[in-house]
């Protein structure tokens, strides 16, 4: 489902990823670990086309993200670690705005909408301005913005971040439903018990330059 053929990127004669070489099937739970500025974000964002690589390619379901965006993109929900959402629009509006974007509207979406905004809690919310959502608020409607076109891929950069305890548990769980039902999640995580609480493969990035020569900056 995602596959990274020697992904690569440079910033000058740093070197933020190093010649990543992946296949992670359909159906599989993925995490990522590894200190600051290991190239975590760097990589998804690479993966989500956010970032061109320097080098190599990454392949959703068999479609190159840079060669063939469109047909990429239409696979994947991105949730990342620094969300952004339109202030001025109410909640439902965002979602509405966000599925437009997949080309997506009608009654199906409207039905979506409905389902993503219960389950999240946020129904009463809906029709409030985003500007008046909490942080969690906000990370909630991110995460339902990235469910909204039933991706076949989810690409997560610390979704837990902001979260209560019960809608982190919550999202634990929809994670799980999404991956049992074979689709692919792959995600970051600084701490490793934290990856392992939700099962799933996990790789550190021990060999990454960041790792060895700190010295060279963060660029995360």
């Amino acid at each position: 489902m995602i596959r990274l053929e020697n992904l690569t990127k440079l910033y000058g004669s740093f070197v933020a990823v190093d010649d990543i070489s992946l296949h992670v099937p359909r159906g599989v739970l993925y995490g990522c670990l590894g200190p600051n500025g290991a190239g975590k974000t760097t990589t998804l964002r690479m993966i989500a086309g956010i970032l061109r690589p320097s080098q190599g390619r990454v392949l959703l379901g068999g479609d190159d993200v840079h060669a063939n965006p469109i047909a990429a993109k239409m696979r994947l929900g991105f949730i990342p670690d620094r969300p952004f959402v339109y202030d001025k629009l109410t909640g439902a509006e965002f979602l509405r705005f966000v599925a437009g974007l997949y080309g997506q509207q009608g009654d199906v979406v409207e039905r979506r909408i409905a389902e993503l905004l219960e389950v999240f809690e946020l129904t009463s919310w809906k029709d409030e301005l985003v500007e008046a959502y909490s942080h969690g608020m906000r990370q909630k409607l991110i995460i339902s913005s990235a469910l909204i076109h039933r991706p076949e891929c989810i690409v997560v950069d610390e979704p837990m971040v902001g979260l209560d305890p019960k809608a982190a548990r919550l999202l634990k769980d929809i994670f799980r439903q999404f991956v049992e039902v074979r689709r692919t999640r792959r995600h970051r995580a600084h701490e490793h018990a934290h990856a392992r609480s939700r099962g799933g493969d996990v790789r550190p990035d021990r060999d990454h330059p960041a790792r060895q020569d700190r010295r060279r900056g963060n660029r995360e």
